[in-house]
């Protein structure tokens, strides 16, 4: 990641005029981010938040009542691997990071229903039901090359990752929860540069209108 900030921002320069206004704050405020994030190499907990403030700066969007946060997620994947022709987001998630993918998949601990149940005092073993499915699903995703439907399931458990740094809800440079938020923090660095250089190189994709534009 640590040339990626400058590349991207470089080739916005030269691309910007091209790219229609919407976009380009989109992808400028990403790069931002991105850069903040190289900064940090030497501590995982604030790489992670500022690389996820770069990801949120690339897919989020005004949404009506009919939408939710993941539903967004879930289609920016979709539109991003659609026209991804050289399978960089395959190549990083099916086999670059495929070890890093398959331990996050299996640790509860980012699994949103585990807290659920434990808040809710849920001794049904509900949970376990959606953690297993949830891992076969994962499994049968990386066997039919379905890019978008493992982002899908390996962002859903960095969004609970997310949330216990964001809200408070773990130590920072903890022993607790190193492995999964070096990971994540990993994960990221390579999968959202290659999302704002395809959003880059596919200015005509309607992404949407940004949640907060510049007045």
């Amino acid at each position: 990641m640590t040339m990626a900030a400058t590349y991207l921002k470089a080739k916005l320069a030269v691309r910007g005029e091209a790219i229609p206004e919407p976009m380009r704050v989109r992808i400028h405020r990403a790069i931002s981010w991105l850069a903040r994030a190289q900064q940090e190499e030497g501590d995982p907990d604030a790489r992670f938040v500022f690389l996820w403030i770069a990801f949120n700066a690339a897919y989020a969007r005004a949404f009506g009542f009919e939408d939710s946060s993941r539903e967004q997620v879930r289609a920016f994947f979709a539109q991003l691997v659609a026209v991804d022709a050289d399978k960089r987001l395959a190549s990083l998630m099916l086999t670059q990071f495929s070890g890093p993918v398959r331990t996050l998949v299996a640790n509860k601990y980012v699994f949103e229903p585990f807290w659920r149940a434990l808040r809710d005092h849920d001794s049904s073993g509900h949970w376990e039901e959606q953690f297993q499915a949830s891992g076969k699903a994962a499994t049968r995703a990386v066997l039919d090359g379905r890019v978008d439907v493992v982002l899908g399931i390996v962002f859903d458990r960095l969004y609970v990752l997310r949330n216990q740094l964001v809200h408070g809800g773990a130590t920072w440079n903890s022993r607790a929860n190193r492995s999964q938020v070096k990971d994540g923090a990993n994960i990221m660095s390579a999968v959202v540069p290659v999302f704002v250089e395809l959003m880059l190189d596919q200015p005509d994709v309607d992404f949407g209108e940004i949640l907060y534009p510049v007045v």
